[in-house]
């Protein structure tokens, strides 16, 4: 072949050559595309710095949490005639994580909306998102937004910085709000917002969202006030809060009697051990107790041998349950998975463990409530056919499964009284009622409406 092509007609191997010369600077210009790609998509995707996700357009960006000022001290206080506590900020919060449910394009309208009201109105107060929200909303907002750097935040960097929470969705999503803090002993004020398929927690519709947060942001305002004609210790900041405190946002001042209403619910600590005793890692990641809001569900997965579980409460011995699971359930998670069980609705102000049999063998094994100090042990009886059964806390399955002689230890999150002052639990802002009451209205209108208690036999809701 290729004597023949020496050998051919002059022209011939030149458009040869040509032709040849046409190709490796095709192909090098290629190659250089696709480094310039290459490089283009290092740069989108490589680790973030403090200052990551910076918009290109330079008009607004995704700043880091890390940049924010540290989560203020809030308190709740008892009121007289009330069930719940008030609201009390030391200062004008600065901090706002807003969490919506996935996938609805009306709780993607509503969080930009919200966002952008209260950045135009409270200008002194910061958007935080969670990175995959903050990288698809910061471009469509007016203003900065701050996300952690990366899509899994370091234990600590929510609970460090948001001052409070907005939620947008159903009770899945209060419930998401609620694990970003679940190492935490100390979860922000919740503001939700109902915009879900179920609505046991959410307790305001959206179209109330200024007022709503006009109550939580100005809960506390008479302080400063107070301070200012009394010459307290809180005097000395009036001068830096006038510019971007509770004085700069005028007539939103709501009166000391208008405090926003808490209602403090309860969670539950769990902690995971092996058979040996040493602890295992709770969900994959954190090693430690975690809270949780709703329950926890001990269950034979897709085993189709029933799960053999050891029950201990305080300590001793209850019985040996054969069934497809147990769940552990606070008062709030009453009305979850327990309820549909067959177990009982605990009203949310009730200190108390509810433990629910699911589908058990023997039909004499009924729910139990008991005191929310009493500590619970679920261990993996050596008896089961299975090995292995599932562990999820608050709808999450733990990573591992969990083997036999493995135990659950779970117990009720203390909410204690310190210094007049209110800690643990999580603090739910509520709805005031038409008549201006101070009781638990939501948790009433949650039972007549939802489950429809009102509604005769074989009537159409």
């Amino acid at each position: 072949m290729v004597p023949s092509l020496l050998g051919g007609p002059p022209n011939m191997l030149t458009a040869m050559l040509r032709m040849a010369e046409a190709k490796l600077e095709a192909l090098s210009c290629r190659s250089k595309n696709v480094a310039l790609r290459h490089q283009a998509f290092k740069s989108r995707h490589s680790s973030p710095s403090k200052r990551s996700f910076a918009s290109s357009s330079g008009k607004n960006a995704c700043q880091s949490i890390a940049d924010l000022p540290t989560r203020l001290a809030v308190q709740y206080k008892e009121v007289a005639n009330s069930e719940l506590l008030c609201l009390k900020w030391s200062q004008p919060p600065r901090n706002l994580l807003l969490v919506r449910k996935e996938c609805s394009e009306n709780a993607d309208e509503a969080l930009r909306e919200f966002a952008t009201h209260v950045k135009s109105t409270y200008p002194a107060v910061n958007i935080i998102l969670e990175s995959h929200n903050a990288l698809q909303i910061h471009d469509q907002v007016p203003f900065d937004v701050f996300a952690p750097s990366t899509s899994h935040p370091q234990i600590d960097e929510y609970a460090d910085k948001v001052d409070f929470i907005a939620t947008f969705g159903g009770d899945g999503t209060i419930l998401h709000a609620a694990s970003l803090f679940a190492t935490s002993a100390k979860v922000p004020p919740i503001l939700s917002f109902s915009m879900g398929t179920l609505g046991f927690l959410g307790e305001w519709n959206f179209s109330e969202y200024k007022r709503a947060f006009r109550e939580a942001y100005m809960s506390g305002s008479d302080s400063e006030r107070k301070a200012t004609l009394e010459g307290s210790e809180l005097t000395q900041s009036a001068s830096v809060l006038e510019k971007t405190g509770w004085s700069s946002i005028r007539g939103k001042s709501m009166g000391s009697a208008r405090g926003a209403s808490v209602l403090v619910r309860q969670r539950l600590k769990v902690g995971v051990f092996d058979s040996t005793g040493k602890r295992l890692s709770s969900n994959g990641d954190s090693v430690g107790d975690i809270h949780a809001m709703n329950e926890v569900l001990i269950h034979r997965g897709k085993d189709p041998h029933l799960a053999i579980v050891e029950v201990y409460v305080g300590g001793r011995f209850l019985t040996e349950a054969v069934a497809d699971g147990m769940i552990i359930s606070t008062p709030t998670g009453s009305t979850a998975y327990s309820l549909s069980s067959g177990g009982s609705i605990i009203h949310p102000l009730v200190p108390s463990l509810l433990l629910t049999p699911v589908c058990p063998r023997s039909l004499s094994f009924r729910p139990l409530v008991l005191p929310a100090t009493t500590p619970i042990t679920l261990k993996l009886s050596q008896k089961n056919r299975g090995r292995e059964v599932e562990v999820s806390i608050d709808g999450v399955r733990r990573s591992h499964s969990v083997g036999v002689g493995t135990e659950i230890r779970v117990s009720g999150e203390e909410i204690v009284r310190e210094r007049g002052d209110w800690q643990g639990g999580i603090p739910c802002i509520m709805r005031r009622t038409r008549s201006g009451a101070e009781g638990d209205d939501g948790w009433v209108g949650g039972l007549t409406g939802l489950l429809k208690f009102n509604y005769p036999f074989g009537e159409d809701g």
